[in-house]
């Protein structure tokens, strides 16, 4: 599932999969940096550039590359501002193209062993009404491709589909 809104001047993406795994493995997997380049499209070139040696916690300032157009990469930094154990964890862009990127990240343990993981993230992009006709002819496809990619990778790797 993967649905739009606007409000106030804000886009929200909403997402959700169940995976055919523990809250436990879930949360080993996503509170992992690392395993953030595994589910984004290569296309974007995506590299972590400072060292994540630990899971995430509150305050963990995380940098990264991203390719935002065709052989265009963009500085990214974001700080984890909050973390529940197994059970969600926020991410927020502190420097990089959006006006506003705020990511929650939510863990719910089913029966026989799933997890349903759910997305919300709300964003704002610069420029004003620019932004609005970027959004609607650029980056709500992006988010749509990058979306998909994860979802089909993580399929693949914890629902053998």
């Amino acid at each position: 599932m993967m649905q739009f809104e606007k409000h106030s001047g804000l886009y929200t993406l909403y997402t959700e999969q169940i995976l055919n795994i523990s809250i436990e493995e879930a949360w080993l997997f996503f509170s992992a940096p690392e395993n953030l380049n595994e589910i984004t499209p290569p296309k974007m070139g995506f590299e972590i550039t400072s060292k994540v040696d630990k899971r995430a916690y509150p305050g963990q300032i995380i940098t990264y590359k991203v390719g935002l157009f065709q052989g265009i990469t963009q500085n990214w930094v974001t700080e984890i501002t909050q973390v529940k154990h197994q059970e969600y964890f926020i991410d927020e862009q502190r420097f990089g193209p959006y006006n506003l990127w705020h990511h929650e990240h939510f863990f719910e343990a089913l029966s026989e062993g799933k997890t349903l993981m759910k997305d919300k993230i709300s964003y704002k992009l610069p420029f004003g009404i620019l932004g609005d006709l970027t959004h609607r002819f650029y980056v709500k496809n992006e988010l749509k491709a990058i979306f998909k990619y994860r979802h089909e990778v993580l399929e693949e790797r914890f629902n053998g589909k």
